[in-house]
């Protein structure tokens, strides 16, 4: 590699971190393309003078990723590599100052709602014509919509709102033009992710309004699946219930992070719900909704977790039978309500016990799909692999949950669906394979 010289501008952003930088990330590159500056996401040449790294400062492992990135872009500038690097996202907003003072070789940092400082720094001005549009770093068939921004909610361990701030919803006519402008591109499906989604609305509309805003992106044209993420379980709008199992294209399938299955811990998170309150919201969800896959996140570790908390969580997760589940180990965060709580629980435990769970839920999820041998499901082909091709059940997000293995004869188009029957599965996949329509 050379040093870039006089060279035209050329920016290379990074992401690190969830789904909703990815969406910060694309954002950030649609407004520099409408420039007309040089910008490309996550490019594989070493041809970028300027790189922006697009942090995440979740937990401890994403911050040390982060922290990783930040030292071997500053290295490449000090060998001549890049001329500069600029740093955003969740660990700038969150550490700027430590930040600074530690790796002052970053040309400039910006938190998580400085997009507008970000591109002036880069010669650049926020196009609000832009709103709505997007450039897509995926495959393009499917595309994360971000209904909303921050977080309002007081759990105890979590620092989300520290770094994205209170809630703010977008408004449902923004969304809607953003949806139909995706479909126009090719996106047959949408990820609807916030940092809480069941709170949409309230700040704009005085109402939660999840329920009308899925019926609209319901009726965007070409849209075939609508995805349901990361759902807050106390004070859930049943609403959506109804729209969910209404629309044929949203699919039977949400997103819903309970983090314990003890109440007791429960109240030291300060979730605002009980275990007793959240069987009986999955057995309406499952009743209003039959056949809907849900999805949870669980932390063990947490302080003032005893083994009888742990076991009634595993007891929990047993009964409740989750199509899919993670688990974190709990993480220390500054200036969280946990933290001040004694972190109690032995790191080797906090393993032992994300081990336990993902072994009992591992035998859950061979069950469950072992009972879909012989079954035939609509599948949205995502990409070939190794010669068969990969893809997705409605039940399924990217990323993050089961894969569907298709053998078939003849091709299958990327961004297609494809009616097939499985003939084998684990507890992680299945395997299929095509039949006529």
């Amino acid at each position: 590699m050379r040093a870039k010289g006089n060279k035209k501008t050329k920016v290379n952003i990074v992401t690190l971190g969830c789904s909703k930088n990815l969406v910060d990330s694309e954002v950030l590159l649609t407004q520099l393309r409408g420039n007309n500056i040089d910008a490309v996401h996550e490019s594989k040449k070493d041809d970028a003078n300027i790189v922006v790294i697009n942090t995440c400062g979740f937990i401890d492992n994403a911050k040390q990723e982060s922290i990783d990135t930040i030292l071997r872009y500053v290295d490449a500038k000090d060998e001549g590599l890049v001329e500069k690097v600029y740093v955003t996202g969740c660990l700038s907003q969150r550490y700027k100052d430590d930040l600074e003072k530690e790796i002052p070789h970053v040309d400039a940092w910006f938190g998580t709602r400085d997009l507008s400082r970000l591109l002036k720094q880069l010669n650049a001005n926020y196009k609000h014509e832009l709103v709505g549009e997007r450039i897509l770093t995926n495959p393009n068939h499917f595309a994360y919509l971000k209904i909303s921004e921050g977080c309002d909610r007081p759990c105890s361990f979590c620092a989300i709102p520290l770094m994205r701030g209170n809630h703010i919803s977008r408004p449902m006519e923004e969304l809607v033009l953003e949806a139909k402008n995706l479909a126009k591109n090719g996106v047959k499906e949408l990820l609807l992710i916030a940092q809480d989604s069941t709170y949409y609305g309230l700040d704009l509309y005085k109402k939660r309004n999840l329920a009308e805003l899925l019926g609209k992106l319901s009726d965007v044209e070409g849209i075939e699946w609508i995805r349901l993420h990361y759902a807050f379980p106390a004070g859930f709008p049943m609403e959506v219930l109804n729209v969910m199992s209404e629309r044929p294209n949203i699919c039977k399938y949400l997103d819903i992070p309970l983090q314990h299955g003890s109440t007791r811990m429960l109240n030291f998170m300060r979730r605002g719900i009980t275990r007793e309150k959240t069987e009986q919201l999955l057995q309406t969800i499952r009743e209003k909704v039959p056949g809907i896959a849900i999805r949870t996140t669980v932390i063990a570790g947490h302080p003032g977790e005893t083994n009888e908390d742990f076991q009634e969580m595993l007891k929990f997760i047993e009964r409740s039978r989750f199509e899919r589940l993670g688990v974190f180990s709990y993480s220390h965060e500054e200036n969280t309500h946990s933290h001040s709580m004694n972190d109690d629980v032995p790191a080797v435990v906090k393993q032992e016990r994300v081990d336990e769970i993902m072994e009992l839920q591992q035998g859950i999820s061979f069950e469950l799909n072992q009972a879909k041998i012989g079954q035939t499901f609509k599948v949205l082909i995502d990409r070939k692999e190794s010669g068969n091709f990969i893809g997705r059940t409605e039940f399924d997000s990217p990323e993050v949950d089961n894969e569907v293995i298709v053998a078939s004869k003849n091709y299958l188009r990327l961004g297609d669906f494809a009616k097939v029957r499985i003939t084998a599965a684990t507890e992680f996949d299945l395997t299929g394979v095509v039949t006529p329509n």
